[in-house]
């Protein structure tokens, strides 16, 4: 998958997608560049997207096209349309996971002052996990008033990532990683993704590690970018974030991203397909041509990405930018997407004036080896949350935690049941809004174990007493320790 641009004896082979909205083209724009600075690649188009999925395959991709890009096993892929609300599942998403690209990299750095920016000298890389948390999109509705999204958070899958973050600094020269998580309200999720920061941290003592909670963390990177160096996230977080830096920069509009795994990559925007402005022949390539560049240093052929990096500064500095920038004059930007493409092309083999010279490096794509896994610990079965669709007797908790009592049996005893989250019984506040969600906690007595039997015995006189349950979960201990949350309140 990697090549030596001085060793390449032929073209190295990549799938390109076109995309929807402006996608077509900028990347067209990107390709001529590409083209005319020389890089021994072979593009193989391949079709996704919007009018895959109106063909009647669901997954955006067709078998054909999946074929190409496991072959190639390098993606340039120009923004699709994702159906918002409801349609079909994210084809981003998908690829990701599908091919195993755990690593989201998104560098942003300012460009001022040819691009507008409140933070000049700002560059902040941003390293998004991208396989798990929320974004597996496992959603259910659960009663007429309640929908839940499953978050899951693996310690395989965290250990990558900031493995990925650590190395990353140490090869980019990089002081400073900072791990952003909710941890003290997901507790056991987040918690696990801050403790797998932290064993990490220990093992990287010349790099500065910290954690910051979400929000407050996005508050400052929103207003002191420039004290940040590299930001590594849980995957909806990230996401946010990296746009919230990329927009700081100037605009989403220049902003490329990398889509690292052992065995694939794919390069893209930031951005999506803007249907907006399509076909009207004014949209910014930039982001594109920046996701080209990542590409080209992970094919091996830096000295392409710095050429056409330095020739991409340099018409910055020449004043030509599309209508998606302003320079720091106020002044708007008015080039249509061909005349920025061929500004640059015309640029080839020039320098930055003000601006520092690219520099990239080629960089070997890094497997990393799973560390030895610990013995698993002693799983026991200790109770089980019972979830209810109940919408009867004005739903009153005391209500039904006298009738959800007598179900509990000889070896279960109720413990306590909340409305999303906040526990109501017992001991409940009249105050407390209850929807028809309801989680019923049983917990074995004498803090002992129960059996998978016991359970679905109780699960038999939720249904013989007429009740609507709706899901269950277990709740397990792991070498003596509690492995679930207590409700708001508890």
């Amino acid at each position: 998958m990697t090549a030596s641009s001085a060793q390449a004896t032929k073209p190295v082979p990549i799938a390109v997608a076109y995309g929807d909205g402006i996608g077509p083209s900028i990347m067209e724009a990107t390709l001529r560049i590409l083209e005319a600075a020389k890089v021994p690649i072979a593009p193989e188009r391949i079709e996704i997207g919007e009018k895959v999925y109106l063909s009647g395959v669901t997954s955006g991709m067709s078998p054909d096209a999946w074929e190409v890009l496991r072959r190639t096993r390098v993606f340039l892929k120009a923004p699709i349309t994702t159906p918002q609300g409801g349609g079909y599942k994210s084809l981003n998403v998908t690829t990701r996971k599908t091919l195993g690209l755990y690593a989201n990299v998104r560098p942003c750095r300012s460009f001022h002052p040819f691009v507008q920016s409140r933070h000049p000298g700002m560059d902040v890389t941003i390293i998004r996990e991208n396989e798990e948390d929320t974004y597996g999109g496992i959603e259910h509705q659960q009663t007429p008033e309640v929908t839940q999204c499953l978050k899951l958070i693996s310690r395989p899958g965290s250990e990558r990532i900031v493995r990925y973050a650590f190395d990353y600094a140490e090869r980019a020269g990089r002081r400073r990683v900072t791990c952003m998580v909710k941890d003290n309200i997901m507790k056991i999720t987040d918690g696990l993704f801050r403790k797998c920061f932290e064993e990490e941290a220990a093992r990287h003592p010349n790099i500065e590690a910290d954690v910051m909670i979400i929000d407050i963390g996005t508050a400052r990177i929103a207003d002191m970018p420039g004290t940040f160096d590299v930001v590594v996230l849980p995957n909806l977080y990230g996401d946010i974030v990296s746009d919230v830096v990329a927009q700081l920069t100037g605009s989403v509009g220049i902003a490329g991203s990398a889509n690292i795994g052992d065995d694939f990559a794919m390069f893209e925007a930031i951005h999506g397909s803007a249907p907006d402005i399509a076909g009207k022949g004014i949209a910014n390539p930039s982001a594109l041509i920046q996701g080209s560049l990542q590409m080209l240093v992970h094919l091996g052929f830096a000295d392409h990405a710095n050429l056409i990096q330095n020739a991409w500064l340099r018409t910055l500095e020449d004043g030509i930018i599309t209508g998606d920038l302003v320079d720091s004059r106020g002044r708007r930007g008015d080039a249509t997407t061909d005349l920025f493409a061929n500004s640059v092309i015309q640029r080839l083999g020039d320098e930055p004036n003000t601006l520092s010279r690219a520099s990239f490096k080629n960089a070997a794509p890094k497997s990393f080896e799973t560390r030895a896994k610990a013995s698993r610990p002693t799983k026991t079965l200790a109770g089980v949350d019972v979830f209810l669709d109940w919408d009867e007797d004005g739903r009153d908790p005391k209500v039904l935690g006298e009738k959800v009592t007598k179900l509990a049996g000889e070896r279960l005893a109720l413990d306590t049941i909340d409305n999303r989250g906040v526990k109501v019984y017992p001991d409940g506040f009249p105050e407390t809004f209850c929807s028809d969600h309801w989680r019923c906690r049983f917990v074995a007595k004498d803090d002992g174990a129960v059996t998978h039997a016991e359970v679905i015995a109780l699960l038999g006189r939720f249904s013989e007493a007429g009740f609507d349950f709706i899901k269950t979960e277990h709740l397990c201990r792991f070498d003596g320790k509690d492995g679930w949350s207590l409700s708001q309140g508890d």
